[in-house]
């Protein structure tokens, strides 16, 4: 049986990496490159009038910033499928892709086979991330400048668990405690930040320089 190609739109300001990786993905049996843009307007006209599966956006754009982008596809598309694809590897830059809605978020040095897997895991629903990415993510250690908000080391660990979209059972297990240990710190951080739930501890946190 035949099976429908997955089209997919790439985003590079830079057509010799756009038509690369074009080709290379091309070479996979189910992929369809539908255009290359190296803009984002052109990308939101194309859109408009013609549907693909999945947006491959690179941040930097000569036209409008990749975040931005992002979601301005999300508010018009929202089923549409954006994987940001690029070689910033800024933890709140990755974080603010998310939060606009992005479905995952690969560093440029993703090998094809990785990038196969994790296009297949977003039209499964996931949000994926490369391997290089998910260590960003999922590092404890803190970036930024003097912060007022204070964390234990365990505190920093359950955080960075958390933007990492480990559950409760799975981070009880990776720090070998328990799960009601990590829910009474998954509390105090909630109390520290001032958040009201999970995903506004994740973006004050970002905020404030703590992922």
């Amino acid at each position: 049986m035949l099976q429908n190609k997955i089209k997919i739109a790439l985003v590079d300001d830079h057509p010799m990496v756009a038509e690369g990786l074009g080709k290379v993905l091309s070479s996979v049996e189910n992929i369809e490159i539908t255009q290359y843009f190296f803009d984002g307007y052109s990308l939101l006209d194309f859109l408009n009038h013609t549907a693909v599966d999945i947006v491959l956006l690179d941040i930097t754009l000569p036209d409008i910033d990749g975040i931005v982008l992002c979601k301005t596809i999300k508010l018009n598309f929202p089923k549409m499928i954006v994987l940001a694809l690029s070689h910033h590897h800024n933890r709140k830059i990755i974080m603010d892709m998310l939060n606009n809605g992005a479905n995952g978020y690969m560093l440029k040095n993703v090998s094809l086979e990785e990038l196969v897997n994790c296009i297949d895991a977003a039209l499964r629903g996931e949000i994926v991330f490369s391997r290089d990415v998910k260590e960003i993510i999922t590092s404890p250690q803190l970036s930024g400048h003097e912060k007022s908000i204070r964390l234990t080391n365990r505190e920093k660990e359950v955080l960075g668990l958390i933007a990492a979209g480990k559950t409760t059972m799975q981070m009880a297990e990776q720090l070998f405690i328990s799960k009601f240990t990590i829910e009474s710190h998954r509390k105090n951080l909630l109390q520290k930040f001032e958040a009201k739930n999970v995903a506004e501890l994740i973006r004050i946190a970002s905020d404030k320089g703590f992922l």
